[in-house]
């Protein structure tokens, strides 16, 4: 059973840390734990933790000076005065249990971010149930001349592929608000943009209700001073928002009213081109190197965050035209046989018809999707959206579910889900394990293919697997 967030307020938690100068983390590893991590050196702490697993993160944190140990011990090491979890570990992890004999103040992950973003004065939270990593990485060039700091969800590549930036100046905070166990409520943001809302994490969300709930909750804690920016072409987004009291601006590229409207979509060479217009009054053109018309509302997003923060649109809208890309978010990462391979993070229905449209739009004469579903509560929960998520791939391999933390109480499995994708007319087939996806990928791929793999779990081990041509600079 994983652990609930603690619920403490940034109030609390600086009393907490008053005159505490060690902080060891269980979990370390993780990708916000590292950035909360790195932002805790920076800011005088002494900083350690653990994890099950070592990596190319945990290394980074040890250049910096962090004390790390690989698996989790029966004690917290001396001098610590403060352990910080991730809800992902379980009330059994023995250095928790030795936290709480030892009586050493916990506080979740999600509280002390929240602490450390009221340390700024504009806090720019990136909130929906998809696109948040693009999104917040779309933030942070926009926000670029300011020198803000970033949390991000994903490894950027113009971070050298680390998931946070740490800006010099206590100005600007803009970070993933993710809304799993309700983490997103821990924070404090001035500026909430809000992409999307709607159904996923069946095993902490168990309607709809709960989830407007939820993110209604969120878009009213920025208080009276301040904004929300949300959809308005989502209907989710309007019937949630309805009712919440925070001043509301909004984005669009269907409604002309909207506060940040695009127009004259249009693909030129690679880039998504629009027109930007603001309050009916055309800005300027702007052109992003993604492809995928999810990623003109997070362009939208970003330059109406920036906008409210007063950047002027020429910087905002020059920034967003160097935008490269997220890590595992439609990344191209080489060739097989003369086919591009790209990977994708992609793993919640509309997440996948969204990325396979973009991809379809690229123009090859044939869509290879390879798929792991992720747990087997959001495969079970939303299985009749995954079987017609898939209708613009021309051929689907479908790898054992990711099981992360659970245990398989439905009967599910992607054999299953391959025979549903089938019998709505997709050619869709169950491969087996990662290593037998692996290869049957590589048997597949034929000339005039566009290889997608896509997922959340494991999936990316295939790349250590398939020797792909390197893309050329």
């Amino acid at each position: 059973m994983a652990l609930p967030n603690t619920n403490f307020g940034s109030e609390k938690i600086a009393r907490m840390l008053r005159g505490c100068r060690a902080v060891w983390m269980i979990g370390i590893g993780g990708v916000s734990m590292c950035s909360l991590a790195e932002l805790s050196l920076q800011l005088g702490f002494a900083v350690g933790g653990s994890d099950r697993t070592d990596g190319e993160r945990l290394d980074h944190l040890r250049s910096l000076g962090a004390e790390i140990r690989i698996g989790h011990g029966e004690s917290i090491p001396a001098g610590y005065g403060v352990v910080v979890y991730t809800v992902a570990i379980s009330e059994a992890n023995p250095e928790y249990c030795a936290a709480l004999r030892g009586g050493i103040p916990l506080i979740s992950r999600a509280d002390y971010l929240g602490f450390l973003m009221s340390l700024y004065r504009e806090r720019i939270g990136i909130a929906g149930m998809h696109g948040k990593s693009t999104c917040t990485a779309m933030c942070a060039t926009a926000f670029e001349t300011q020198d803000p700091t970033v949390f991000c969800g994903a490894e950027l590549p113009a971070f050298n592929n680390h998931p946070c930036r740490i800006g010099s100046r206590k100005e600007h905070f803009i970070f993933e608000a993710c809304e799993y166990m309700d983490s997103f409520l821990h924070f404090l943001p001035t500026v909430a943009v809000i992409l999307n809302i709607g159904l996923d994490h069946v095993d902490y969300f168990h309607s709809m209700e709960q989830i407007r709930k939820s993110f209604l909750h969120f878009a009213n804690l920025v208080g009276e001073s301040g904004t929300v920016i949300y959809n308005a072409d989502d209907p989710e987004c309007v019937r949630t928002l309805e009712s919440c009291q925070a001043k509301k601006m909004t984005f669009s590229t269907l409604h002309p009213d909207a506060d940040f409207y695009a127009d004259r979509i249009r693909a030129e060479h690679g880039k998504l081109c629009f027109d930007y217009y603001e309050k009916g009054e055309q800005k300027a053109e702007l052109s992003i190197h993604v492809c995928g018309k999810h990623n003109v509302y997070n362009a939208l997003a970003a330059m109406g965050a920036a906008r409210i923060c007063g950047i002027p649109v020429g910087l905002a809208a020059d920034s967003l035209h160097r935008f490269r890309g997220v890590k595992r978010r439609m990344e191209l990462r080489g060739y097989w046989n003369g086919a591009p391979v790209y990977d994708d993070y992609a793993h919640h229905p509309d997440e996948i018809r969204a990325t396979l449209a973009g991809a379809k739009a690229l123009g090859y004469e044939r869509i290879l999707c390879v798929y792991q579903p992720h747990t087997y509560s959001r495969t079970a929960g939303l299985f009749e959206e995954f079987a017609t998520a898939f209708r613009d791939a021309d051929r689907v391999l479908f790898a054992d579910i990711y099981a992360a933390r659970e245990t398989n109480e439905s009967g599910v499995s992607s054999e299953k889900l391959a025979s549903a994708v089938r019998e709505n007319g997709v050619d869709a087939s169950w491969s087996g394990t990662v290593a037998a996806t692996a290869g049957q990928m590589q048997s597949e791929i034929r000339e005039g293919d566009l290889v997608l793999v896509m997922g959340a779990g494991d999936i990316e081990n295939l790349f250590s697997i398939v020797p792909l041509t390197e893309i050329e600079e």
